[in-house]
């Protein structure tokens, strides 16, 4: 009678230990979320939405301005394409675009990092897949099929370079969000770049 006594006596005192244990550890998981002394958390990269390295910033720098030049180009399409496929894919690149360059802007305002200045044709650069001012200008100056033949051909070949430098992100860079726009920067141009090749076979 006393060994089972004290046998059930051990088995509370064990179980009290144990509420206790857990209670501990649920108030310093607490204090940690709230930024108390608990103890020491590692939230990694992506915590901190302004944690960022040079990667991320000339992600942003580059992009910008190869994005401003996709938006010349399909702001020629709505005047001088002939198919309607190719008006409609220009106008999904502009609206994809215009508010990644408003997003890449904010990143590097929030950086303390100066936002390239517009440029006509985005001239002086020399990103992956930029134009060249007489690539651009020969685009201005086309009509009609020809427009839809050099734009297709051209705006794949300015995709590519986009996949390029977004990829390049996504493997070195330290920001979460930056890293998430240039996956989805690596999708949808994919999936342009698809529709383009297709569009290009059925105009030839």
């Amino acid at each position: 009678m006393h060994q089972a006594h004290h046998a059930r006596h051990a088995a509370r005192r064990l179980t009290a230990l144990a509420l206790a244990a857990t209670a501990a550890l649920a108030l310093a998981a607490c204090a940690a979320e709230d930024g108390g002394h608990a103890g020491p958390r590692n939230h990694g990269a992506d915590a901190d939405p302004a944690l960022h390295n040079t990667a991320d910033s000339a992600f942003a720098r580059d992009m910008i301005p190869h994005h401003r030049q996709a938006l010349e180009m399909t702001d020629l399409a709505a005047g001088r394409a002939s198919s309607p496929a190719v008006r409609n894919l220009a106008t999904e690149i502009a609206k994809a675009q215009r508010p990644e360059i408003a997003t890449l802007e904010g990143w590097l305002g929030s950086w303390g990092e100066q936002v390239p200045g517009t440029m006509r044709h985005s001239g002086g650069h020399t990103m992956a897949g930029m134009m060249s001012e007489a690539d651009m200008k020969g685009l201005e100056k086309s009509r009609g099929a020809a427009f839809d033949a050099a734009f297709l051909r051209l705006m794949t070949a300015h995709h590519e370079g986009a996949v390029t430098m977004a990829r390049t992100e996504s493997e070195r860079g330290a920001n979460s969000a930056a890293k998430a726009l240039a996956r989805r920067i690596v999708a949808t141009q994919n999936a342009e770049i698809a529709t383009m090749r297709k569009l290009s076979g059925e105009l030839t």
